[in-house]
């Protein structure tokens, strides 16, 4: 990054600190694209998305002087929209189904796939899960959790996320061999 760039980045995150409402619009309208494509992939909708977005920033403007300059703003601030979603998911959780326990079948995943749909398709099809499953998805394998962190973030048994996510994966090839008429029944 240009020394240029750090200071302008330096200057409006010690003005987000200092409280200067100038500041932190440059700092959401900086942010905005990058943290709603995050929430959008815990969010059903773009409302629902928009409202753990503004929550984050919330968090963000309240807990900047927490901030490591050091360190990657977008990294710290990915942080604070993956707990907000979650959070969000805890708050609501009494709204979704739960189910018990499955035993684990492990799938592989044909690559082929990825070629045959586009973003916005993956999306439409991942909003399709109930909340649970996307939530475990998103954060397995999107973001790299493993079973025992995400089991941690939502309350849930370690075999709770393991089961959540196959379940996921099931529905996923099921949406895919609907959507793109092609049989993806074994693959995923």
């Amino acid at each position: 990054m240009p020394e240029n760039q750090m200071e302008i980045s330096s200057k409006i995150i010690n003005g987000c600190i200092k409280g200067k409402m100038e500041a932190q619009k440059v700092l959401y309208k900086q942010f905005y694209a990058y943290g709603m494509s995050v929430c959008l992939r815990y969010a059903y909708n773009r409302d629902e998305a928009s409202e753990i977005m503004n929550d984050s920033f919330l968090k963000v403007f309240e807990n900047i002087e927490k901030y490591n300059q050091n360190q990657s703003f977008k990294s710290w601030f990915r942080r604070i929209i993956i707990n907000t979603a979650i959070d969000n998911y805890r708050k609501c959780s009494k709204h979704y189904n739960h189910f018990d326990e499955e035993v684990i079948d492990y799938e592989i995943l044909d690559c082929n796939l990825i070629n045959d749909i586009d973003l916005e398709g993956a999306m439409e099809l991942l909003n399709e899960l109930p909340e649970q499953y996307r939530i475990t998805f998103n954060l397995f394998e999107i973001e790299g959790y493993t079973h025992e962190e995400i089991a941690g973030f939502l309350g849930i048994a370690e075999g709770t996320s393991r089961s959540n996510l196959t379940r996921a994966k099931r529905l996923l090839r099921q949406a895919f061999s609907k959507q793109y008429k092609r049989d993806y029944a074994q693959v995923i």
